[in-house]
């Protein structure tokens, strides 16, 4: 077998290996495909929304909390997934930079600027990391603070309750229903912006998690093209010994 044929069949079985090459499936590799991704998620949330209006929970929902942290809880969440689908359309520019050769973008900043002689590749990967990752960090603050709100409606919630339990003085069978009515109202807001939280916080770590993925394979493969390109700088050599 001669060295072509090696060289073909190892290509082959390199290509034949699970993730290596690009998946031709992978509806993130495609134009804008991240924020096709987000608009199909969106679309499947606004969905649900419509269902649960169309079932009077949302009128149901804002009735039941008189503290109203279930309703930011909400708005915040609408806020931070529109910056997402933002974010989306924004790293799927850089990425369609980055496939085509584009002379502009932060991947190019970094080939261009990592390629200079003498040049700190590792400072000008940190300034692509930061560009890639940077604004996410105060999307998962946020993301968090859904949660930190869902748990401050708990508090409340079960503060109304034992105030309620303490104001009893005697318990009047005759009045048991108006009595169970007072109590559950401290457990409903308890209940209700826990789940609101916990909700929002999931569907929403969900968004930021595909962008950190895009954006961690958006500078590794930036990196790769400059280690492909420019190999190892004489600086980068080890010294003879």
């Amino acid at each position: 077998m001669n060295t072509s044929t090696h060289r073909m069949f190892g290509a082959l079985l390199v290509r034949r290996m699970p993730g290596a090459g690009r998946p031709t499936l992978n509806i993130e590799r495609a134009d804008q495909g991240l924020f096709l991704l987000w608009l199909a998620y969106m679309g499947l949330l606004v969905f649900a929304a419509w269902l649960l209006w169309r079932a009077g929970a949302w009128h149901r929902l804002v009735e039941a909390d008189p503290t109203h942290l279930t309703l930011v809880i909400v708005v915040l969440f609408i806020g931070c997934s529109l910056w997402a689908g933002r974010r989306a359309w924004d790293l799927g520019r850089q990425r369609s930079a980055l496939d085509a050769g584009q002379a502009h973008g932060w991947s190019s900043e970094f080939l261009q600027g990592s390629a200079r002689p003498g040049a700190d590749r590792a400072s000008w990967l940190q300034v692509l990391g930061e560009r890639a990752h940077g604004p996410h960090e105060m999307a998962w603050w946020l993301n968090g603070i859904q949660l930190k709100l869902g748990l401050l409606g708990k508090v409340i919630g079960f503060s109304i309750l034992a105030l309620q339990l303490g104001q009893m003085d005697s318990f009047d069978p005759s009045q048991s229903a108006q009595l169970l009515k007072s109590l559950t109202g401290g457990l409903g807001i308890a209940l209700l912006t826990t789940v609101t939280g916990l909700t929002g916080n999931i569907l929403l770590g969900l968004q930021l998690m595909r962008l950190d993925r895009f954006a961690d394979a958006l500078v590794a493969d930036a990196l790769a093209l400059s280690l492909t390109n420019g190999g190892l700088r004489d600086g980068d050599r080890p010294a003879d010994s």
